[in-house]
């Protein structure tokens, strides 16, 4: 089991990503009941407020993940979050997802959140890979996760049913190598 219950402050050019606080919870509360956010994370009901609150709350006392929000540098509004959990003990691994609301769309922050969270967790961890998965509608997030050096690793088929037509999952690996090659 790894231990994340240090969580850090990761600073970039465009995004802060640090431990939730408080004022966090009703961006993050607009963020996850966006519709497109809903869409590509196949959520299909809005989630409740009191869950929401009580969820961002218990974040930072979590030993076995690290969930941090993005915050848009110029603007100091929490924009999304990113999250490593999973632990897969057999590989060694643990996974990787983002979400990021409508405020913080087509601003390069998912390609930076992505190479501060992933250089983070191969330098201060031993992780042999991150997996993820992401619905094959999906192309934007596809397109970034093959950028930072993801490969497809298998496809779960008609993993989600979305407006009537049958959605595919790709479950792509991110191994400490490939993560080297693309320093």
């Amino acid at each position: 089991m790894i231990n994340l219950i240090t969580k850090p402050t990761l600073h970039g050019e465009k995004v802060i990503l640090r431990p939730f606080i408080d004022e966090d919870i009703d961006t993050m509360l607009e963020c996850i009941n966006d519709p497109e956010v809903m869409k590509f994370t196949g959520s299909s009901e809005s989630f409740d407020t009191d869950f929401v609150i009580q969820w961002y709350k218990t974040r930072n006392i979590q030993e076995n993940r690290l969930d941090l929000a993005i915050v848009d540098i110029k603007s100091q509004i929490t924009v999304g979050e990113v999250v490593i959990n999973e632990y897969d003990e057999e590989k060694h691994s643990m996974n990787f997802r983002i979400l990021i609301g409508a405020k913080g769309r087509d601003k390069g922050f998912g390609s930076e959140t992505m190479n501060l969270i992933l250089d983070y967790i191969f330098t201060y961890t031993d992780l042999k890979q991150i997996t993820l998965g992401v619905y094959a509608f999906n192309k934007r997030a596809h397109h970034v996760y093959e950028k930072v050096g993801f490969i497809l690793e298998s496809i779960d088929k008609d993993d989600l049913e979305f407006e009537g037509e049958m959605i595919d999952s790709l479950n792509m690996v991110l191994s400490r190598e490939n993560w080297k090659k693309t320093r």
